[in-house]
């Protein structure tokens, strides 16, 4: 049972709008934890359809990680397509260039970094004046990648990609962008030099993004499609035998995160207003209203029921505040929460500050009240995403609920697992599989830290401190796996011919070793955070050049 929200909670939020205030919760929603709701559906499995996985999403879908979108063959739709035995007709976007990636990868800067400069012991002065020039000809190379060179061009012919998702992307984005919006944008902002190195990285890095995924992706006349209006040519395809009924067996739809990221991004939170809807004015929104949520997600749904899928998963959004991107900070009483059985630190700041180097008078910052403002509003959009599959269902569609936010409530290191008095009654630890569970030390939510010795702490979130390593990505992949087969999914060997009978387990050995971030560690990780918090509580300079970044 929630206890009543107090006024001292309400301090901050004075200009919340009364929608969100009537939310405000004291305890995180209670997630449903039969994926079909308890709903019976009588499933029409006549013909093998001709595409068997369609993901539709954002950077969770797309495989964005370490600040970049790069190793799509190991995000969390391919490695489910590889224990169907499909890995091989699975169609996704490729991000090969000299910086590993797009916008910039973290964790190829970071092993250039300590392989060029020998600094996994520590960062100092002399070091800076050997690391700035060549930081800048690595920036600008990356650069010039992208905006001039080879990456400009867009994939100009080929078949539709089976994955969908774009990083960055919210409802509407989803609902109404496609590859020519893109191109629009990329020929009316042509690149410019930036000297902020927070800026140095390739403009229009989405839309370039976007014409990977997207630029095929088109109707007989040539006009651009959104990610849903491909889906559904796709499932029109039909099976393979008659080019009859359903043209997808199973898609997944994971999407929601960014009409609330933007908070933390930020550590600002600006509620969306009557112009939620359009693109050009929208992204000065960082969370958007449950009923603007709301109205997105029931266009989006009525556009789903038009994919002939044989099964359809939808997952409910995160609690962002969880992600270590924002470490929560208590400087008065030694890194405890705001009270005892709070879920909330005082102070919720870039990962890079700790209690001593973090200043609230200085530096970026959300507060316990807002972090509890903005997950109540997240409560509401996963309670509307639930409402959508059970109606689904008792239509008689095999709709099903990944409650991914639970996934990532059950890992949450500070907020659950090292607090048992913030824990919800329904809580209980995720057990991690058996070979992630014996690394030592064992990867948990932690942002990732890691010296000449080894990793440190975290290996659950990759180096942006928001999106999952590999090996968190095929934790997703499990977990989804488990609703497929519920759902009644075969799975086959490699061949894609025999059919695995057994329950399907993921290869956590074989992923551990194509994790480079868990079997070869950047040795000059800690050295960087403790240089950048350093000196951002010394001169203030990385808060202000993030601030200008955004």
């Amino acid at each position: 049972m929630n206890n009543p929200v107090t006024p001292d909670m309400l301090v901050g939020l004075e200009n919340a709008p009364e929608e969100v205030k009537s939310v405000l919760s004291t305890e995180p929603r209670q997630p449903e934890k039969d994926p079909t709701l308890g709903i019976p559906v009588s499933v029409n499995r006549e013909g093998s359809p001709r595409h068997r996985l369609v993901t539709i999403g954002d950077s969770l879908t797309h495989g964005f990680q370490s600040g970049a979108i790069f190793n799509t063959k190991l995000s969390y739709p391919m490695l489910i397509a590889r224990e169907m035995g499909w890995d091989k007709n699975f169609r996704y976007p490729t991000y090969a260039s000299p910086g590993d990636g797009l916008p910039m990868n973290l964790e190829r800067l970071v092993r250039e970094l300590s392989n060029r400069f020998q600094v996994a012991d520590g960062i100092n002065a002399l070091d800076i004046a050997f690391v700035v020039p060549w930081l800048s000809r690595y920036l600008n190379e990356i650069e010039n990648y992208w905006e001039r060179g080879q990456g400009k061009q867009p994939p100009v012919t080929g078949l539709f990609n089976h994955n969908l998702a774009v990083y960055g992307w919210d409802l509407r984005n989803t609902l109404s962008r496609t590859a020519d919006i893109a191109k629009k944008v990329i020929q009316t902002t042509p690149p410019k030099d930036n000297t902020n190195f927070l800026q140095q990285t390739p403009e229009n890095a989405n839309e370039i993004a976007t014409l990977r995924v997207l630029n095929n992706a088109r109707d007989s006349l040539g006009k651009a499609l959104t990610p849903l209006e491909a889906a559904i040519k796709l499932s029109h395809e039909g099976n393979i035998e008659t080019g009859q009924g359903d043209g997808i067996e199973t898609l997944i739809i994971l999407i929601g995160a960014n009409n609330a990221l933007g908070s933390i991004l930020t550590f600002h939170i600006e509620w969306s207003g009557k112009d939620f809807q359009d693109m050009a004015t929208n992204d000065k929104y960082t969370v958007w209203l449950p009923s603007h949520f709301k109205a997105e997600l029931d266009m989006i749904v009525e556009k789903v029921k038009q994919i002939k899928a044989r099964h359809v998963i939808w997952g409910t959004v995160p609690h962002v505040t969880i992600a270590p991107f924002a470490r929560g900070i208590n400087k008065d009483k030694n890194g405890q929460k705001v009270k005892v059985g709070s879920r909330y630190f005082p102070y919720y700041a870039p990962f890079w500050f700790n209690e001593e180097t973090f200043d609230s008078n200085r530096h970026p910052h959300l507060t316990a009240n807002q972090a509890r403002a903005i997950d109540s509003v997240i409560d509401q959009y996963n309670n509307l995403i639930v409402d959508a599959v059970r109606e689904g269902r008792e239509q008689g569609k095999d709709w099903y609920l990944f409650e991914t936010v639970a996934l990532l409530d059950r890992l949450a290191v500070r907020r659950y697992i090292e607090d048992k008095q913030a824990r919800p009654n329904w809580w209980t630890e995720y057990t991690l599989p058996p070979a992630i569970d014996a690394l030592r030390p064992k990867p948990d939510s932690q942002f990732f830290k890691s010296n000449s010795q080894g990793r440190l702490q975290g290996g659950l979130f990759s180096l942006d401190g928001i999106h999952p390593t590999t090996i968190g990505y095929g934790i997703m992949a499990q977990e989804i796996i488990k609703i497929m087969q519920l759902a009644g999914v075969k799975f086959y060997q490699p061949d894609g011919v025999n059919e695995r009978k057994e329950d399907i387990q993921i290869d956590f050995k074989r992923l551990i070793e194509q994790d480079t971030l868990i079997s070869q560690p950047p040795t000059a990780v800690s050295a960087v955070l403790d240089f950048v918090g350093w000196l951002d509580a010394t001169t203030n300079v990385i808060s202000q050049m993030y601030r200008a970044s955004l």
